[in-house]
């Protein structure tokens, strides 16, 4: 087992040794004690986003760094599923980094190309299970989102807060969302900035399991390993299949709303609600 980011031979691999350290991977994944009922968990691993101070906020280079893991994973032959957590048990992932998001315009997002790590996610061919503690708010929830499966504890909250911030989601979060749990809820939740806690989640059908909170990454590798158990060609295969099904055209969305998101970032509000955010005040809002 290493702690150590996995990393492959690709530009992604001249990340900082500080981006790196953002991602520990664990393959294969340490074994629950409560699943002497599985034989191995040698083809699971085990991926934690390691921000804590800053409960695991999506720093561009964290998104960096777990792209390049996930790639690595993804291309090794022994790797059957991966589980997805957040270091701690405040939060799987916070959100966005706001600080670094708040100077941003619409042409620096997309000149910069930073937002291509999200691409690389949702092109990685093996299940991913997301084990969430505490908040999974904005790019929180859309990197759960993101996964196959949701393992959820009782103490999880889910949102796309982004609209009081004066943006919106950009990272999959009106696509995903909507496809999840039907446009009415999605509208009411993206409209409000309303999160909900896990028992609601799963009543919606956006997560696969509520557990206690203690039991969250063992209930997640259990699953994981009935799954890494299974033939994994099949395995890979239905993955995609069930992705098909689900977002044939969802391309097109994820465009679509990646060009609203970034030129949101030329308004007053959107200045004017990442400023109070870090000032910690209310926002003032002109609609500008």
């Amino acid at each position: 087992m290493t702690n150590a980011p996995a990393q492959r031979d690709s530009p992604s691999s001249t990340s900082s040794a500080r981006a790196r350290e953002l991602v520990r991977v664990a393959f294969p994944a340490p074994a629950p004690a409560s699943a002497a009922q599985l034989a191995s968990l040698d083809g699971v691993a085990l991926v934690t986003l390691d921000r804590p101070e800053a409960l695991n906020a999506l720093s561009f280079d964290l998104l960096e760094a777990l792209a390049a893991a996930l790639e690595s994973l993804d291309a090794d032959p022994a790797a059957r599923a991966i589980v997805i957590t957040g270091s701690g048990s405040r939060a799987f992932a916070a959100g966005a980094d706001i600080r670094e998001l708040a100077p941003q315009s619409s042409a620096s997002l997309r000149d910069g190309g930073r937002f291509g790590a999200w691409d690389r996610l949702w092109a990685v061919g093996l299940p991913l299970i997301a084990a969430v503690r505490g908040f999974a708010l904005g790019g929180g929830c859309e990197l759960a989102m993101s996964c196959d499966m949701i393992v959820a504890a009782d103490d999880a909250s889910f949102g796309q807060p982004e609209i009081r911030i004066g943006v919106m989601p950009g990272a999959g979060g009106t696509q995903r969302l909507t496809r999840a749990i039907g446009k009415a809820k999605a509208m009411e939740l993206i409209m409000t900035g309303r999160s909900i806690g896990a028992v609601e989640a799963a009543s919606l059908g956006l997560v696969t399991m509520v557990v206690p909170p203690e039991a969250t990454v063992d209930a997640a590798l259990e699953l994981a390993g009935r799954i890494a158990a299974m033939p994994p060609l099949a395995v890979r295969s239905a993955v995609t299949a069930i992705r098909d099904a689900q977002e044939r055209a969802l391309a097109d969305g994820l465009a679509r709303e990646r060009d609203a998101f970034f030129r949101l970032f030329d308004t007053h509000d959107q200045a004017e609600g990442m400023t109070a955010f870090v000032e910690k005040r209310s926002p003032a809002w002109t609609g500008r």
